[in-house]
């Protein structure tokens, strides 16, 4: 199967810390539905402040997963009412995402980006690619799409031990993708927002090419819209622009259309991709949940 994809530092203060290792592997499977299953053993990390005030503190902090490291960087309030972890899409760097940190801190949400794996940053890896993966998946090795939605639970697991706070799955284009599967294979978070996203195709090239057996079943396990209904009775919500050129509107829609309830899409001003205006629209959705910050 073939499928195109579309500042500084003013503490530097080193600590080993995080979770403690059990021993225990992560481990996945697929059931002959296609529906994914992970166990995410806990992860050890290491983390650097970089910047501490009134508002919030940013850390960098790495995940050492059982596959390889995982950059990430936080923000977070004194006082947290939830948290987010934030899958970015293709190419997606932290260094659009600054003042995003800043704003929803202020706000009182906790943001946790994830440089996942093959984006370009820091974490290693290739852009996503459905042969390599499937040639993973035959031999019974872990996929990279599965361990970046495992290292999206991971995230959840240290935000949850450490904040005590709900956790979002929260991503934006090919994030949203992952962030989706993330949130319906991991009930422990308290919901899903989507931004710019829909399924990837793969399943409906799949089928019009006549796979079957083990090519159909993996096909049907990267797409969104087979978990993204596993996520009620939790929150979806989904924002789209009507002007997207890169993943069109309709698509949007089509993949909330498997949401179950509670769900709500939003059309916002801009075209493709997380912007000022969309982190305004969910911190005002969040707002009735949580209650203004001060």
């Amino acid at each position: 199967m073939r499928y195109a994809i579309i500042t500084g530092c003013l503490l530097i203060l080193f600590l080993a810390a995080g979770c403690t290792g059990t021993g225990a592997k992560s481990s996945w499977s697929v059931d002959k539905n296609g529906v994914l299953s992970l166990s995410v053993a806990p992860v050890t990390t290491s983390e650097q402040v970089l910047f501490s005030n009134e508002t919030y503190t940013k850390s960098k902090i790495i995940m050492h997963t059982g596959t390889g490291d995982v950059v990430t960087y936080l923000s977070t309030p004194k006082h947290p009412l939830a948290a987010i972890v934030y899958a970015p899409g293709a190419g997606e760097k932290l260094a659009g995402h600054e003042e995003r940190m800043v704003r929803f801190a202020t706000a009182g949400y906790a943001f946790l980006f994830v440089d996942t794996r093959g984006n370009g940053g820091e974490t290693p890896g290739y852009p996503f690619n459905p042969e390599l993966d499937f040639n993973a998946f035959e031999n019974s090795n872990w996929p990279e799409y599965y361990e970046t939605v495992s290292d999206l639970s991971a995230a959840r697991q240290i935000l949850a031990d450490r904040l005590h706070v709900p956790v979002y799955a929260v991503g934006s284009s090919n994030g949203g993708r992952y962030a989706a599967v993330a949130a319906g294979t991991d009930p422990a978070f308290a919901g899903y927002v989507g931004i710019s996203t829909s399924d990837w195709g793969i399943l409906n090239s799949a089928i019009q090419q006549g796979y079957t057996g083990d090519p159909l079943r993996f096909a049907t396990s990267l797409e969104p819209s087979t978990y993204i209904g596993r996520i009620s009775p939790r929150p979806v919500w989904m924002f789209h622009a009507q002007a997207d050129p890169i993943i069109p509107f309709e698509q949007g829609k089509e993949l909330f259309s498997h949401a179950g309830e509670p769900k709500t899409f939003i059309e916002f001003s801009g075209d493709h991709g997380i912007n000022p205006d969309v982190d305004q629209k969910i911190i005002g959705q969040w707002a009735q949940i949580y209650g203004n910050r001060g």
